[in-house]
């Protein structure tokens, strides 16, 4: 018999990040045939960036929850979770109390995700901390879990659950125990991060465990099921089941959603094993099948995070873009964003330039930054200069670690502000007249920085032989932004022509 010489077509794959940039923590939900994600923003305003998608795989910015922070918060913008039910749709966020500095679950809500939501106020507050809000819904009744007593000394973090008002807007039930930490070498730091779903007769966890953030993360994953929500729980033998390597490190807290055809998809994240910190925890999505004999789950590629795998729906992925935006066209639709410890900057486009107040004493100046979706990247900035303002193409950490370089009339500063002191790096006299400069940082592997300026013939005249090193810029839980900033002694209003980034 003859063999079919047809070809045998390969599936359409994908690459992770799905999401790129800082985008921790994500929740995911399918509304329809489309798919919402949300993810923390910790010290970022607008508070808690939301994307949308057909395929879980090419993703596109809506807008934040929050344009303005709600009364009751003072930062720590942390694991929002997503839900919709009856046309609404809910968040349920995590965010520090400005009276006592203590983290709590918020609540709010919208009918259109790009008009933002409408603040409910403080959910929940437990003890000295409640966190990683996820709500399920049982038996017609919605629940919420939470983690608990991560800061309370001598009692091991638990999840616990209690039950919703029909509404969703208030806890009426009192609450209950799903998982305790172990003191295993993986659990050790604790649980938290939960996941709940159900298929056939049990219901599901996927949690995180272990030290989420920063240079000296572990995170991992475990799985967990029960018959009913409150238990027993059963933890899986083989955990943690997700782990870091070198192209992924620290996966963890994440959501799961199912496509149309019943495939599951944990929405998690995780960071590159090159840009690491400087580009903070990345989007990215990995696939459980089923052991239909056991009835425990796995991870398709193994455990850890795929650097390539099939795609969601067959769709091919676009790449990572970067931006051009001249503001002589009247271009505002940047996603812009802004340290939350200080007032919310000023700014328009007008007359054909961004127009960004100098209003603030921060060291680094009044700063609007963009979220940094891969390490080895250019950033240009056309600018006007003025004599008494210093504007700035700028890396900001915090308002006390910042790095940038900045434009006079008659000069160029290269400066930065590290632990909470300002320090002059180089400066250079720039011939005066001149109506416009062009400044631009290069950056490789996100942690090394070339500053310089464009001549007329696009010439890259750099500040410094050597590139500087930025490894002092990550916060513990977050990545740096990259923007502009303005700043001077006396009031004045910076004029930005035009930014560009390209990715390399």
């Amino acid at each position: 018999m003859a063999q079919s010489t047809q070809p045998v077509h390969p599936a359409t794959t994908y690459r992770n990040p799905v999401i790129a940039g800082d985008f921790a923590d994500p929740s995911v939900i399918r509304v329809g045939d489309t798919y919402y994600a949300v993810g923390t923003s910790s010290e970022w305003g607008p508070a808690f960036p939301i994307y949308s998608s057909r395929d879980l795989i090419n993703w596109t910015y809506l807008g934040p929850v929050f344009t303005k922070l709600p009364t009751w918060t003072m930062g720590s913008f942390w694991a929002p979770e997503l839900y919709h039910r009856d046309g609404t749709f809910y968040v349920y966020y995590t965010a520090r109390r400005k009276t006592d500095k203590h983290s709590f679950i918020g609540v709010a809500t919208t009918q259109d995700l790009r008009q933002g939501f409408t603040d409910h106020g403080l959910l929940l507050e437990w003890t000295s901390e409640a966190i990683d809000p996820f709500i399920i819904a049982d038996n017609n009744k919605r629940y919420i879990t939470w983690k608990a007593y991560g800061l309370d000394k001598g009692k091991s973090i638990e999840i616990l659950g209690a039950e919703l008002a029909p509404d969703g807007l208030r806890v009426t039930g009192k609450a209950f125990t799903l998982l305790k930490a172990e003191q295993t070498d993986w659990e050790a730091g604790g649980t938290e991060g939960q996941a709940l779903f159900k298929r056939g007769r049990y219901y599901y966890m996927l949690y995180s465990g272990n030290t989420c953030c920063g240079p000296q993360c572990n995170y991992q994953v475990g799985m967990a099921r029960a018959e009913t929500l409150q238990g027993p729980w059963e933890k899986f033998v083989g955990n943690p089941v997700l782990v870091g390597d070198d192209t992924w490190k620290c996966p963890g807290h994440g959501t799961v959603v199912t496509t149309p055809d019943n495939r599951y998809f944990y929405l998690h994240h995780a960071y590159n094993g090159v840009d690491f910190t400087f580009t903070g925890r990345q989007g990215v999505l990995s696939e459980l099948v089923w052991n239909e004999q056991t009835q425990w789950p796995a991870f398709r590629y193994g455990s850890s995070t795929p650097a390539q795998a099939e795609s969601p729906l067959g769709d091919r992925q676009k790449p990572t873009a970067g931006l051009s935006a001249s503001f002589a066209d009247n271009a505002d639709h940047l996603p812009w964003v802004w340290d939350v410890s200080l007032p919310a900057p000023v700014f328009t486009v007008q007359d054909g330039n961004l127009q960004l107040m100098n209003t603030t004493g921060n060291l680094a100046g009044s700063f609007l930054g963009l979220v940094i979706q891969k390490g080895t990247y250019t950033f240009s900035v056309d600018i006007r200069p003025q004599v008494n303002l210093l504007q700035s193409i700028c890396l900001y950490g915090d308002a006390n670690n910042a790095l940038g370089l900045g434009v006079r009339a008659d000069s160029l500063e290269l400066w930065q502000v590290k632990d909470g002191i300002r320090q002059v790096i180089k400066r250079q006299v720039r011939t005066k007249n001149l109506p416009h400069a062009t400044l631009q940082l290069r950056s490789y592997a996100g942690r090394f920085y070339e500053f310089g300026s464009l001549t007329d013939d696009g010439t890259f005249q750099r500040l410094t032989e050597a590139p500087l090193d930025g490894s002092f810029l990550p916060r513990w839980d977050r990545a740096p932004r990259l923007g502009i900033s303005v700043s001077g002694q006396q009031k004045g209003i910076s004029l930005i022509r035009s930014v560009s980034m390209t990715y390399n």
